[in-house]
């Protein structure tokens, strides 16, 4: 029997007139730095189309020069449609240029679907979107919702998985959800070591809130990342609010204002969001038993892991460790892997 040939996962970004370079490079940046830990070759190929070949237009001073036409998408495992300020009928009216529905329809039926800010309008012209959660850059996210009324949108949240289907708000976001998207095809420690690479923050939950007009902390003001820091050496002990506080000499009124303002959570949620991350990575790369991952994460007992996990992940602890130990050494990960909606969902790599 002739040996298995590998293929990477393939993804493949579509580039539209008026794209912003910046989301354009996202899914190059994140899904090109995912490397598999034992051998160290590349998880994802990357590779990027336009509604034809040639020039493509940005809303910079510059433009790009795309190689494949759409055809490309119908070899596509993953689309992305990054932010465009030129989408024509798309923005202003929510319907397809005859153009962009022929270039959609060579995406085969499974492929997943990804958008980066005002993508999602073309997701949605698409009929993709209908009777699902989005979401798209808070500006946005009114005319959205009024453009497309058979869209769950959700202007609040940095990024939604839907399963097959997921959408970001903008810029930072997209990095945000493609790191996500990362995490849930090959784990937390794959996600951290990109994230790493990368130089950006390992994990925002998509349900932490977007940016909006929230006050940023003046540069001679103490912020708290001194605290944050000292958490995440402490993660296994008990944690109290006044603890935290002391770490800033502030008061624990001021200090959960800020800490609010500075990470979109309360301190509790954050903290229960790190634990989690831990508990995942003890999960996915030791057999330790759940008591043992339970102390170590800071949940205290087994019950309250369970408790946790199932929250976060849709899953149990026991049934999250045999997705990802079903999984053949240097190879992609079967199954199906849990989606923070609570649903399974195919694991974006198995080919």
């Amino acid at each position: 029997m002739e040996p298995r040939v590998h293929r990477v996962h393939r993804v493949v970004v579509l580039a539209l007139a008026g794209l912003l370079p910046f989301e354009l490079g996202i899914p190059h940046r994140i899904f090109g730095r995912a490397k598999d830990p034992a051998t160290g070759r590349p998880l994802y190929e990357i590779l990027t189309c336009g509604l034809a070949p040639g020039r493509v237009l940005t809303d910079a001073d510059f433009d790009i020069h795309v190689e494949h036409g759409p055809e490309l998408l119908a070899t596509a495992d993953t689309v992305v449609v990054p932010a465009s300020y030129e989408l024509g009928p798309v923005h202003s009216e929510g319907r397809l240029t005859p153009e962009l529905a022929a270039a959609l329809a060579h995406i085969r039926p499974g492929t997943r679907l990804v958008s980066i800010c005002t993508g999602g309008y073309v997701l949605a012209a698409a009929g993709y979107l209908d009777g699902r959660r989005a979401t798209t850059h808070w500006s946005a996210a009114g005319h959205f919702q009024q453009t497309f009324p058979a869209v769950l949108v959700d202007p609040d949240v940095l990024y939604t998985d839907d399963g097959d289907v997921l959408t970001s708000a903008g810029v930072a976001a997209g990095i945000d959800l493609c790191l996500h998207i990362v995490r849930r095809d090959h784990g937390a420690a794959v996600a951290n070591q990109t994230a790493r690479y990368t130089v950006v923050p390992p994990h925002r939950d998509g349900g932490q809130a977007q940016f909006i007009d929230r006050p940023v902390p003046e540069p001679e003001q103490a912020s708290t990342t001194a605290a944050r820091a000292w958490v995440l050496d402490r993660l296994h002990e008990p944690l109290r609010l006044t603890d935290l506080a002391r770490q800033e000499a502030m008061s624990v009124r001021t200090f959960t204002r800020r800490f609010r303002e500075e990470s979109g959570l309360s301190p509790g949620e954050w903290i229960t969001g790190q634990r989690v991350e831990r508990a995942r990575a003890l999960l996915e790369q030791t057999e330790l038993p759940m008591e043992h991952v339970a102390r170590e994460a800071g949940f205290g007992t087994a019950q309250s892991l369970r408790k946790h996990v199932q929250a976060a992940l849709g899953v149990s602890p026991t049934a999250y460790r045999r997705t990802f130990r079903a999984a053949a050494p240097g190879s992609a990960f079967g199954g199906t892997l849990p989606s923070p909606d609570g649903t399974s969902v195919p694991a974006g790599s198995v080919h």
